[in-house]
């Protein structure tokens, strides 16, 4: 073949928007094709994979081509996919894979079975090594859905309706968010790229190494969320706000350096936030991101969920750090700060409130007497009594509270302490891994 044939080929495969979907992807000019000339059938195969750099961070990445044959699955797409994640594997990477595709070319069989086969082995192997996004712009349905919700995080668009579906019910991009399959869902590709990029800039690039640290800046100190309050401005990414809304997790920096963030926001745990912060506190547990709990909660309303998040917090060896700053009720003090959830420091604001039980029950049990007063009453003396005796004060003056910041102190502990913690190491029993 000439040269003349080859620049043809180039630009026939330039030319495809899943080519383009890539290249806009990474930082300009670093993109480098794996595979490029594979075959499938007669034509290219049905997808784009290559490497290169996300703002100086070396990612690899995949567009599924629906120019070529819808994008359908194929033993040409698998082998170039399983070329792909081999290397990730390899060198410690994240992947990023961008799926629209219309299925699989069923005429291929049990070949196409087994390529999917060892698609998804590679995809489960990589889960916890390196970090991996999905961001589905279009149809995703079969096993191509079962890679792509495998991964870490999804982003999906608006467009994708009708997509990422593995039970042909047909679910929409609004019941993949309400469930919490997907992360985020964004306008259109465009800015699914966009948020892919950024969200990139939050990972490690695998599980040996820490994730990249950027410039400090000064927390939004006007802002009503302590959250924002607390880590350095502009950097909260925020994750699955659709799903499970009695706790926000988020990627932040504090400092610099990049933490995961779980606040449960004053009632009780329901199981899609449970289930939604266990999620989260694994994978920064893998990829050793320091937790930080802004804990405000009255209680689990699922046992199931909430021995889930039990396990996530007691088997996490990353850096935990807990904060109560407002109500830890019972089961929800034990397990996000205190001795279930093993962290490492706890802090509370001076008005926090720690109870073995809600503050009108604790104060029926532990002071009757007090609560003998109308029943319109009950309620303001209940919370008196919780602030004179379920004190922060009181538990940090029987160990279970290592210090009482302020609010406007809280960013400098929570900088000391991670500074203290950088150098931590856990052994762990030897096991395969957990059964919850």
């Amino acid at each position: 073949m000439d040269m003349d044939q080859i620049y043809a080929a180039q630009a026939e495969i330039a030319a495809t928007s899943a080519y383009q979907t890539v290249t806009a992807f990474f930082d300009g000019g670093s993109f480098c094709e794996i595979d490029a000339f594979a075959k499938s059938g007669e034509g290219f195969a049905e997808v784009v994979a290559g490497f290169g750099t996300v703002e100086g961070l070396p990612v690899y990445a995949f567009a599924q081509n629906s120019d070529i044959a819808g994008g359908a699955m194929s033993k040409a797409q698998a082998a170039k996919l399983k070329k792909l994640y081999k290397l990730a594997l390899k060198t410690g990477a994240p992947v990023v894979g961008f799926y629209n595709s219309v299925g699989g070319r069923l005429a291929q069989g049990t070949e196409l079975l087994a390529g999917c086969g060892e698609v998804l082995n590679l995809v489960s192997k990589l889960s916890g090594a390196v970090p991996q996004l999905s961001v589905v712009t279009g149809v995703c349905l079969g096993t191509n859905a079962l890679a792509a919700v495998s991964a870490d995080f999804v982003i999906m668009t608006e467009e994708a309706q009708l997509s990422l579906d593995v039970t042909g019910k047909n679910a929409d991009a609004a019941a993949n968010a309400a469930n919490g399959t997907a992360s985020l869902i964004v306008k259109d590709a465009a800015e699914a790229a966009a948020k892919a990029r950024e969200l990139v800039c939050y990972l490690p690039s695998n599980n040996l190494v820490p994730a990249p640290e950027s410039e400090e800046a000064q927390p939004h100190a006007d802002h009503n969320c302590i959250v924002s309050k607390t880590v350095d401005g502009g950097s909260k990414f925020k994750i699955a706000d659709a799903f499970g809304d009695a706790a926000r997790i988020r990627l932040a920096r504090l400092g610099g350096r990049v933490v995961g963030v779980v606040r449960t926001v004053s009632k009780e745990l329901d199981a899609p936030s449970a289930e939604k912060a266990a999620k989260f506190v694994r994978f920064c547990d893998a990829f050793s991101l320091p937790v930080i709990t802004f804990a405000d909660c009255g209680g689990f309303a699922d046992l199931k969920s909430a021995c889930r998040l039990t396990s996530a917090y007691a088997e996490a060896t990353t850096v935990k750090i807990a904060v109560v700053v407002g109500k830890a009720i019972g089961s929800a003090y034990v397990a996000l700060a205190g001795t279930g959830a093993n962290a490492d420091v706890v802090y509370a604001y001076p008005d926090a409130v720690i109870s073995p039980v809600n503050v009108e029950a604790a104060a029926f049990i532990m002071a009757p007497d007090k609560m003998k007063v109308p029943f319109e009453q009950q309620k303001a003396v209940a919370e008196q009594f919780a602030q004179e005796n379920l004190s922060a004060y009181n538990a940090a003056q029987n160990g279970y509270v290592d210090g009482i910041v302020e609010e406007a102190g809280l960013r400098e502990a929570l900088l000391s302490a991670l500074d203290m913690l950088a150098g931590k190491r856990v052994p762990t029993v030897a096991k395969k891994h957990g059964t919850v």
